[in-house]
């Protein structure tokens, strides 16, 4: 009781602070079709071509910036401010531009001012440049533009649905050509950006090609604990946030004014294994650790339904998606004969295995900004021992727990990842499972795996280049340099007066619908 008493009153003291330090920049007679937005990181970049972050927030988020190419629900790409593009040839892709679309400074988009955009990314963002194989731009005529790459590269035109290659105005950047200010073609427009406490407003673009926004403004401010955005939302101190702790997920819901809704986002909770420690390295361990891991049991208990078991990489839901992939079974019978054959037995009836006069001993790391991360791992770390391994957790912000892994002593690394940067299956299975790959964590190194994606990076065909991508996919599933947990799940809280949201599950976390009204 003493605990439950102490909890509370932290709450209450945290919930002062929180409400002295959270009055509004706007003025209250202003707030009537404002809505306010707790973000789930503190915000501390709003330029697209940075590289860092801020092309997702000001394009998704903020809604302020748009992309070249969009995608449908299930990952195929369409339109967007390209109303289409061909290949030319091998190193050539044309791109056709919407006319009619204005900047927030009230200027046409034209294609010299596309390639000025491009080519500022190309030059601040060595990674997307990359993702690009960018070597130049041209503008054909006034709504046309040629983008030309090193060697061939079928990704070009998933590599613009990345909010990093939004397109913004000339007048984003200053004399000296620093950036100052994202001017953009979306929805909304920036009114202001305080760089100390992150908070962005942004106003109503009455010239949106896409039509009249229903919202006036929007207020977004970043609280990067889950259990602060909960408090917020049942306060109605802000009018819409995502990820509350998943506990509290059915509560809130329950609280006369507010609603959650809950979907599925392209992510997903894996555990990275570090293929440098044995015993990791041993398959036998990898498939005793995966058939251990009760799914189900975390789904439905520890995400409260908001996500789902995974099988392969990607969401079925993703056109290229191998859906003949299932999640390993829950089998901790079958678990314990993987440990065995590779010696590991429980010799002296302690509960844990063993071999060689030695424990099979894991530790397990993960961070604490995503709500389902943290009692994940402690509902993986029982599922381990009930097949006798011993378990060590670590679990801290993610600043400070990537210079704890520095050392390389950690077994498994629980995240969530992004499945669609880029919308293609090249990008996530080069990045994670290439023996070079950027986000390769596991060390994890298989001869036929790079040759195969070197081989299907220059499949043009979509159904022989997904076909490629699928059978990849099926080799890492069984080799599991990372073992796959659960595809993300969103809860998003928001009162009842606001009406017409649409999510859009192509987004990396969430996308605010600038049709969605607040009623009054």
């Amino acid at each position: 009781m003493r605990k439950v008493y102490g909890l509370f009153l932290i709450l209450v003291l945290t919930a002062g602070i929180l409400a002295a330090g959270c009055t509004s920049t706007v003025p209250s007679g202003d707030l009537k079709n404002t809505l306010i937005v707790g973000e789930m990181w503190h915000v501390s970049s709003i330029d697209p071509g940075d590289g860092h972050g801020g092309g997702t927030f000001i394009t998704e988020k903020a809604i302020v910036t748009e992309t070249l190419v969009g995608a449908n629900t299930d990952f195929s790409l369409v339109p967007a401010l390209a109303t289409g593009w061909r290949q030319l040839d091998e190193t050539t892709w044309e791109f056709d531009l919407r006319k009619g679309v204005m900047f927030h400074n009230g200027e046409e988009m034209t294609a010299e001012i596309v390639k000025f955009s491009l080519e500022q990314i190309a030059r601040n963002s060595p990674s997307t440049a990359a993702l690009l194989d960018y070597r130049s731009c041209d503008a054909v005529n006034r709504y046309t533009i040629r983008i030309h790459t090193k060697t061939l590269n079928p990704l070009v035109p998933g590599v613009l649905h990345y909010p990093d290659t939004a397109i913004i105005h000339p007048d984003s950047y200053d004399a000296a050509g620093k950036f100052t200010k994202p001017i953009g073609t979306g929805p909304m427009q920036l009114e202001s950006f305080n760089e100390q406490t992150g908070e962005v407003v942004v106003v109503k673009n009455r010239d949106w090609w896409g039509g009249e926004p229903s919202l006036d403004r929007m207020i977004i401010r970043g609280y990067e604990s889950p259990a602060t955005r909960a408090m917020l939302a049942e306060s109605g101190e802000v009018d819409f946030t995502v990820d509350p702790p998943y506990s509290e997920v059915e509560r809130l819901a329950a609280i006369d004014g507010i609603h959650v809704e809950k979907y599925n986002t392209p992510r997903i909770y894996k555990l990275d294994v570090n293929l440098n420690r044995p015993p990791m390295d041993d398959k036998n361990v990898r498939k005793a650790i995966s058939h251990a891991i009760d799914r189900d049991g975390i789904v439905d208990n520890v995400l409260y339904g908001v996500g789902s078991p995974a099988g392969g990489v990607f969401l079925p839901t993703m056109t290229w998606a191998n859906t003949s992939l299932k999640p390993y079974t829950y089998d901790p019978a079958l678990a314990k004969q993987y440990l065995a054959k590779s010696g590991w037995t429980d010799t002296n009836g302690d509960g844990y295995v063993d071999r060689d006069g030695k424990n099979l001993k894991v530790k397990i790391v993960t961070y604490t900004e995503r709500p389902g991360l943290p009692p994940m791992l402690e509902a993986i770390s029982a599922n381990l021992k009930s097949i006798g391994i011993e378990v060590e957790t670590l679990s801290m912000e993610n600043s400070a727990l990537t210079a704890a892994m520095a050392d390389g002593t950690w077994d498994l690394y629980l995240a969530a990842y992004n499945l669609a940067m880029v919308p293609d299956p090249e990008y996530v299975l080069k990045s994670w499972y290439t023996t070079t790959g950027t986000s390769n964590k596991a060390g994890y190194s298989n001869p036929e795996v790079d040759r195969m994606i070197v081989e299907g990076h220059d499949i043009g065909d979509l159904d022989e280049r997904y076909n490629h991508f699928r059978r990849i996919e099926a080799i890492v599933y069984d080799d599991l340099p990372t073992i796959n947990v659960a595809y993300y799940g969103v809860a998003i809280v928001m009162k009842d007066d606001i009406k017409g949201y649409k999510f859009d599950p192509t987004a990396h976390d969430y996308r605010i619908d600038p049709f969605m009204s607040i009623s009054t």
